[in-house]
């Protein structure tokens, strides 16, 4: 078991390390079988990261000239939907060089936009370089002046990326081989993101010309059910705002239209790109501090700061009839924020809605919404 730890949220966490780890292990120990006709017990290979993994090796056979072992997957303390799953690698003699493919339960590439060509396994270029670094030195260890070909299975996989974001993505009839580092972090940020920008890239290479962003299952729902809006292309950004501006950027975009929830939203009319409640709150205090630039007497401002959510600020504000001068304050903001963000030559816009009983709809949007949603429009 891996011993690393990292600290997420005041919590000490385990890490544990990555698909691409496993195959690269995984590989070793069947290169070491293949040319020694031992299987060895535990195999060690260095991570991209400098931190170094010793790993048991599991299920080790050689047939045919073909040596076949597997690593199980250990993703420490993170929700990752491969933990526990074993690695399989097999390897053969060939005359020269070193040819790496996917076999059972490993993706295929079935669009454009990824990390890999269309057709090729879905094992990612750092995976490739450390399974075929791992293989080379087995074969100089050995003194072996020919070539492998290797074949990495993850027999579960078929059915584990049934709960992964690949058939989204254009991944096929399995899960992927990835990481840059060879350590999985637990609940990851980067991870996160690093599946947005591979989400638009996606899109973009698809012939996408507009990106259409949701915070999470209310803004795609409001969007399709309430704006009428054709959501299959949606990419949902959580609470990485800023983040994902920059990935559609990136990926080409020149339009970006946002779609979320008040309760998100509203953070953005103080600037605020990433909406996790532990980067700060401010919710309350930009509706009052909008609803006092709007206009609003003390009484009104007190009642917002002292609410608990932005539904019953929104009552509040209705009541007092400050709810239409608040939003426009708070839209224009909104708007600031999300263009500062986009360079000059893009365009960005949004939509802020509710789902308050009562006030159901749309509160505050961009003067480009209504052009931006034509692009979606069923």
């Amino acid at each position: 078991m891996l011993e690393l730890y990292v600290e997420q949220g005041g919590r000490r966490l385990r890490c544990g390390y990555t698909t691409g780890a496993c195959a690269a292990a995984a590989a070793k120990a069947a290169a070491e079988l293949l040319l020694s006709g031992c299987a060895p017990q535990t195999v060690s290979i260095n991570t991209p990261k400098g931190v170094p993994l010793t790993l048991d090796v599991l299920k080790p056979s050689l047939a045919g000239g073909r040596a076949t072992c597997a690593i199980q997957k250990d993703s420490g303390d993170d929700p990752d939907v491969t933990n526990g799953v074993l690695v399989y690698a097999a390897v053969e003699k060939r005359s020269s060089g070193i040819e790496i493919d996917g076999g059972e339960g490993v993706g295929r590439v079935t669009k454009p936009g990824l990390n890999q060509p269309v057709g090729a396994a879905a094992i990612n270029a750092v995976p490739r370089t450390m399974i075929r670094e791992a293989c080379c030195e087995i074969a100089a260890a050995h003194g072996y002046a020919g070539g492998f070909s290797i074949v990495i299975s993850i027999p579960a996989g078929v059915e584990l990326a049934k709960r992964t974001f690949n058939p989204r993505l254009g991944i096929a009839e399995g899960i992927s081989v990835i990481g840059t580092t060879g350590i999985v972090e637990p609940m990851s940020n980067a991870a996160l993101i690093n599946t947005i920008q591979l989400e638009l890239s996606v899109l973009a290479a698809g012939g996408q010309k507009a990106a259409l962003l949701t915070p999470g299952n209310y803004g795609e729902d409001f969007a399709r059910d309430v704006l009428g809006l054709d959501t299959e292309q949606q990419v949902t950004c959580s609470n990485f705002i800023g983040e994902a501006l920059d990935a559609a950027v990136r990926s080409g975009f020149q339009k970006i239209l946002l779609i979320g929830h008040i309760g998100k939203l509203v953070k953005l009319g103080i600037g605020m790109m990433n909406t996790h409640s532990a980067y700060g709150d401010g919710r309350m205090e930009t509706l009052a501090a909008c609803a006092l630039e709007a206009g609003a007497e003390l009484p009104a401002l007190r009642a917002v700061l002292g609410c608990v959510s932005t539904d019953a600020a929104l009552a509040v504000l209705q009541e007092t009839g400050m709810l239409a001068g608040t939003m426009a304050v708070l839209g224009g903001r909104i708007d600031a924020a999300l263009n500062r963000r986009v360079p000059e030559g893009g365009e960005a816009g949004f939509v802020c809605f509710t789902n308050a009983p009562g006030l159901r709809g749309v509160l505050a949007k961009s003067e480009n919404a209504d052009e931006l949603m034509g692009l979606w429009k069923t």
